[in-house]
């Protein structure tokens, strides 16, 4: 059966972004943030506080955002007179960034005496704040006060990063990246249907040492499970992420463990196992490793020899045996022929309740490739997904899940 739906947003298009800049050095970076917005097909209207026209001028981010920039709440012309109202209608979300300290300390009290606080005492829209700021100024009693004031009314802080400061000093105020606040935002209009669900993942490829130059691996490269790791943290998951060797960014507000060997593998997933709701096995663990690693590297002049090999421990086979009646298991079956058919003897072999099986031979479902098109098989039949990117593909497995 070939199924079409799809309905979790992967991206920003189309969605409309009121952005409120305050007063920070770091007003200059999020400058970039409207081009990245525009970049991906967002609309961004821009609103400043005057403190925020002295670090960067209202005529940079009217050219980056292509939109008018706002500021001032006590305007002649008529149609701008109720903007601090009609702003946020016209939205889908209120992002702050920077957040200043001053900024927060007027939010948590609800104040109003400017266009921007006005705007988000008037937004029936999710609000996201990001504070930056001097460490003392961030661990201050009274910001750190008004921080939790602004989550008990149901804005969403991202917590600064930590590193070196404008000042020069070092410590926690730094303004957010912007891999972070992007997930976030993408986040807050995807269904939060994995809430409260602990999900262990793992990903990439594993290596197993010949000598200290050569190894035995293979050509995964780890795209397929750390898409699943961010669509699980998008919609709410609890997201340990044990990933082999690989050239990728670690997902925002995922736990990520890094190993080499399948060993090393196996002795992760094992002890995230028992606090696990769903257990995803997406990387391609070697299923041999040498008998024997030499301690120097091999000289060519040694001339070739063979090697001997010895069989991996079966991670999915090993949780089959040992898992709870409330933890699901899905695996993955990298396929070149007979892929229906062999997604279903692992499935019964390995005991797990679905397979997620692609061809590896097709150049678009292949390795260290951006799109995968793939083969649920599950106790009640099988359904074949269309092609899609990897994140799409992840989206519809999550889906899937929840109906088993």
């Amino acid at each position: 059966m070939i199924d079409n739906h799809f309905v979790v947003p992967a991206s920003l298009t189309g969605k409309r972004i009121l952005l409120g800049v305050t007063g920070s050095i770091a007003a200059y970076k999020v400058a970039g943030w409207v081009r990245e917005f525009t970049t991906r097909s967002a609309e961004v209207t821009v609103v400043m506080t005057k403190a925020a026209k002295r670090f960067v001028s209202a005529m940079t981010f009217g050219a980056l955002s292509g939109n008018r920039v706002y500021g001032d709440m006590f305007v002649r012309e008529p149609e701008e007179l109720m903007a601090h109202i009609t702003l946020s209608r016209e939205a889908d979300v209120l992002l702050i960034a920077p957040a200043t300290a001053h900024t927060i300390a007027r939010l948590a009290c609800g104040m109003a005496d400017d266009l921007l606080s006005a705007a988000v005492l008037a937004a029936k829209i999710p609000v996201v704040v990001c504070p930056a700021m001097n460490t003392a100024m961030y661990t201050h009693p009274a910001t750190q006060h008004n921080i939790g004031r602004l989550c008990d009314l149901g804005y969403h802080v991202i917590p600064p990063e930590c590193g070196e400061l404008a000042c020069g000093e070092e410590g926690a105020g730094r303004l957010p990246e912007w891999e972070t606040v992007h997930e976030k935002l993408i986040a807050l209009f995807c269904p939060q249907d994995l809430k409260g669900k602990n999900i262990v993942i793992t990903a990439g490829p594993t290596r197993e040492a010949l000598d200290p130059a050569r190894y035995l691996s293979n050509r995964s490269s780890g795209k397929m499970g750390y898409a699943l790791a961010r669509t699980a943290a998008r919609r709410g998951a609890e997201v340990t992420l044990v990933s082999g060797p690989v050239n990728l960014a670690i997902p925002p507000g995922v736990e990520t463990m890094q190993v080499t060997t399948a060993r090393q593998m196996q002795a992760r997933v094992l002890e995230k196992a028992e606090s696990a709701d769903i257990i995803v096995k997406a990387a391609a663990v070697s299923d041999f490793r040498p008998k024997n690693c030499h301690r120097q590297k091999i000289k060519k002049n040694q001339g070739i020899s063979p090697i001997e090999v010895e069989e991996n421990p079966d991670i999915l086979a090993t949780l089959g045996k040992r898992k709870d009646k409330g933890t699901m298991l899905v695996g993955f079956a990298a396929e070149s022929s007979n892929h229906e058919a062999e997604g279903r003897r692992k499935l019964e072999q390995k005991k797990a309740d679905l397979i997620v099986v692609n061809d590896i031979l097709r150049p678009e479902t292949g390795f260290d490739v951006d799109t995968n098109q793939v083969i649920l098989v599950d106790a009640g039949g099988s359904k074949q997904l269309p092609l899609m990117s990897k994140e799409e593909t992840a989206n519809r497995i999550w889906d899937h899940i929840l109906t088993l």
